[in-house]
Order: structure tokens, then C-alpha cells, then sequence
């Protein structure tokens, strides 16, 4: 058995691929458990990886097939079961169309759950499968598993996507934007935009310095959330980015970063929210998962998009809840 952290893997399908990909370069895990219903497929993915640590100057992870029990001792679990978005939907409801697979997919975050929960309260799970904000509500709330354990990628993704636009229009890296996407992680995330920085400049600040247009909230935004469908529509799916962005989340728990992060969460106590719904709102993240949410000011349009954001969550959600 190696001493180490440990991160389990639950789906390894095209995103769990990566993220696999991802921890086994990173070097951060001693033991790496998948578990997929595809017992074919994990056992290849555990022998393909398991060789390629021959490869120098891999770290010496051991990557294993595996069942629930794994997730016994396990440090952080990251779940990308389920399918992904299809061609076809993303062709007749575009933006939206992460929604249309909540009635496919919740019952298997129900299912996922109960085998994590059956075996531990302690592992930090990171959720990505989607509807993302439906799944994380489902499993923060339908199960005896602590709360501050349960976060999902979030708009984390879109928050990089968003930082990569600003970057690319300011002529900056993205480590000197700090930006965030906020809300559902689909259609109705918005930028948070009266508060990003740009080299600690505000957003208006750089424009005028470097006489370039004005960042226009909505057309952003839209950039944004149409930058998974550019991704989507040429390749047929997308998993790089947001493997990096669960990876990145897991190295901020195994590491105790206390990283502030746009993470999906159960929004409670928390501008105006009681726990109805879940999305994304900036987190600070690390050794005991989501530790606290930030109060973040907004303007009136950001106050009014995230109304929008968390009415649109909740109604998905309702149409798969257990009553």
C-alpha cells in the first residue's frame, strides 16, 4: 500500500481521462484508485498509466483498478461519472443543453454518493459531472456527508476562460487578471466584473491606459459561456480545462492552499441565500474543503443575473428532486 495522499477517480471516460492524466504528472498523489461501471475501462486506464510511470522522469504513482472500499482513506474523490453533453442537444439547445442531462444524471450522483458515503465522511469530493449546481445540491443535501466536503468545479473553468479573454484583449498574462465567472455553470453564469483587476488596475483603469475598448458586462459574459461550445462543436467534447480546474481544486485541499475559488457550493448564509440552491460564488478552499464563502459586493447587474442564475438551478433541480 503506498503512504500518501490518495485521489480516487469515479468515471474515467474523456474527463476523468485527463484528470487522470493530470494527477499522475503533477506528482502530488502517491495512489491513484479508479472506479468506473466500466470495469474494462479502468482496468486499461490503471495499466496504461501504471506503465507509463516507466516513463523517466514520471513520479512512481501507483494507479490501481478499484471498487468503493477505496475510497476508505481516500484524501480527495473526484467525480466525473455520467455522459457528457451529446452533439445533438448541444445543436438544439446551445448554451443550455448541460441542463438535459439532469434527469440521466441524477441518479447516478445519487448512486456515486451512496457508494462514497457507505465508505467514508472525511474525503473532500469534487464533483464535475453535469448539471454541475444540480448534482452538487443532490449530494450536499441528500445524504449524510459533511457540506463543507462537497463542491463542484464550479465556474472555476469559466473563470479561467474569462481571465484568458481578458488576457488575450489586454495583452497580459492571465496571472495578472483576477476575474471571476459567477452562478450556474451553463447558460446564465455571469462575469463579475466591478471588481477584476487587471495588474491591480480596475477594468476601466486599463482601458483608458491602454486606449482599448470598454468591457461590455454582456458581451463577456456571452464570450465566456460560448467558449465551451467553440471548444465543444470541433471536437465533439471538452475535457482538458476543466480536469486542470478539478486538479487545481484537489491540489488546494491536499495542500491546504486556502485558495479563494469561484467553487460550486450549497450558497447558505450567504447574500441572501439559505440553502435553496447551489452555485458558484467565490470560496476560500483548502485542508477542510470549502472553509467560507466571501460576501462579495455586487452592482445592480450582477445582483440581478445572479437572481436569475439561482432561479434557473432551482428549477432544473426541482424537476429531479426526490419528494
Amino acid at each position: 500500500m503506498a503512504h500518501g495522499p490518495h485521489l480516487v477517480i469515479i468515471g474515467v471516460g474523456h474527463v476523468g481521462s485527463d484528470v487522470l492524466t493530470y494527477a499522475t504528472t503533477l506528482g502530488l498523489f502517491a495512489r491513484i484508485s479508479l472506479i468506473d461501471i466500466d470495469q474494462d475501462v479502468s482496468k486499461g486506464q490503471a495499466l496504461d498509466h501504471h506503465q507509463a510511470t516507466g516513463v523517466l522522469p514520471m513520479m512512481s504513482t501507483v494507479v490501481e483498478q478499484a471498487d468503493y472500499t477505496a475510497c476508505a482513506d481516500a484524501d480527495v474523490i473526484i467525480v466525473a461519472a455520467g455522459p457528457s453533453v451529446s452533439p445533438a442537444a448541444a445543436e438544439s439547445v446551445g448554451t443550455a443543453s448541460r441542463n438535459s442531462l439532469a434527469e440521466i444524471n441524477a441518479p447516478v450522483i445519487r448512486q456515486v454518493m451512496a457508494g462514497i458515503s457507505a465508505h467514508t465522511h472525511s474525503a473532500a469530493v469534487i464533483l464535475i459531472t453535469n448539471p454541475l449546481d444540480v448534482n452538487v445540491h443532490i449530494a450536499s443535501t441528500e445524504f449524510d456527508y459533511p457540506r463543507s466536503l462537497i463542491f463542484g468545479t464550479g465556474t472555476a473553468l469559466d473563470s479561467a476562460r474569462l481571465r484568458r479573454i481578458i488576457a488575450d484583449r489586454t495583452g497580459v498574462s492571465p496571472d495578472s487578471v483576477q476575474a471571476f465567472m459567477l452562478g450556474e455553470h451553463g447558460a446564465t453564469a455571469f462575469p463579475y466584473l466591478s471588481h477584476a483587476t487587471v495588474g491591480g488596475l480596475t477594468l476601466p483603469e486599463v482601458s483608458k491606459i491602454l486606449d482599448i475598448p470598454a468591457f461590455d458586462h454582456e458581451e463577456i459574459g456571452k464570450a465566456v459561456v460560448d467558449a465551451a461550445f467553440d471548444v465543444f462543436y470541433a471536437k465533439k467534447w471538452t475535457s482538458s480545462g476543466i480536469a486542470r480546474s478539478a486538479i487545481a481544486l484537489a491540489r488546494n485541499v491536499v495542500l491546504d492552499q486556502k485558495a479563494v475559488a469561484p467553487v460550486c457550493t450549497v450558497a447558505d448564509g450567504v447574500l441572501g441565500f439559505h440553502g435553496e440552491v447551489s452555485l458558484s460564488l467565490p470560496a476560500i478552499v483548502g485542508a477542510n474543503g470549502v472553509e467560507r464563502h466571501l460576501e462579495i459586493p455586487l452592482d445592480d447587474w450582477e445582483t440581478e443575473h445572479l437572481t436569475i442564475s439561482a432561479e434557473s438551478v432551482r428549477r432544473v433541480y426541482d424537476s429531479v428532486a426526490e419528494h
